[in-house]
């Protein structure tokens, strides 16, 4: 891509404005029930709703934030170091995995 429409492309992009909405907390859920049952994001459920383009998630996936105290926590619950991030991820991940999927008989 040329210079000219890479800086077209950003300049269309800074244009984006964020627009947050307070809802019941009835119409909110149901949004985001429905982004779960289609498989989009919150965001684009609401501009498919509204007949705006929109597209899948590419990587879909949940968000946590975790502060110092939560690390500290978590490295007590799943016995390792509070400052390994990546080992109490994982072993997030596999809690959340075994809270949701069925038991095997």
């Amino acid at each position: 891509m040329s210079k000219k429409g890479e800086l077209k492309k950003k300049d269309t992009t800074a244009k984006s404005v964020q627009v947050a909405f307070e809802l019941e907390q009835q119409i909110a859920r149901a949004i985001h029930t429905l982004a779960a049952q289609e498989g989009l994001t919150p965001s684009s459920q609401i501009r498919k709703m509204i007949g705006l383009s929109y597209s899948a998630p590419k990587r879909p996936r949940l968000t946590l934030s975790l502060s110092p105290s939560d690390y500290q926590q978590l490295g007590e619950k799943y016995n390792t170091d509070p400052t390994n991030s990546v080992e109490i991820k994982r072993q997030i991940m596999q809690e959340l995995i075994a809270l949701i999927e069925p038991e095997e008989p």
